[in-house]
């Protein structure tokens, strides 16, 4: 997933990426932290930051299987400055690659 930042005045912006479980089967934070990019703009300047997002990192640990199993789920991926200041979002379906 992409995003687009601009800032007036040189200076850097650190784009972040959240994920938020809104259905989740088990118990997950509110929302979690999973990948970050420091930016540096020049006035008026646009860059893409590219946030990458593996799969692994949507797991958690199940005790009865003994390993990391990623849930077939919605996940909202929310991105922007800080979990404050969410500029874009976007839900999106946790598939396995059976």
């Amino acid at each position: 997933m992409n995003n687009i930042v601009s800032l007036i005045r040189e200076g850097e912006e650190v784009v972040q990426l959240y994920v938020k479980h809104s259905d989740a089967k088990v118990a997950w934070p509110n929302e979690e932290l999973k990948s970050f990019q420091r930016v540096s703009l020049q006035p008026g300047e646009t860059k893409t930051a590219k946030l990458p997002l593996a799969a692994n990192s949507l797991a958690y640990f199940d005790e009865a299987q003994g390993k990391l199993v990623v849930l077939e789920e919605p996940v909202t991926l929310r991105i922007g400055s800080s979990s404050a200041d969410i500029r874009l979002e976007q839900k999106i379906a946790v598939v396995s690659a059976k």
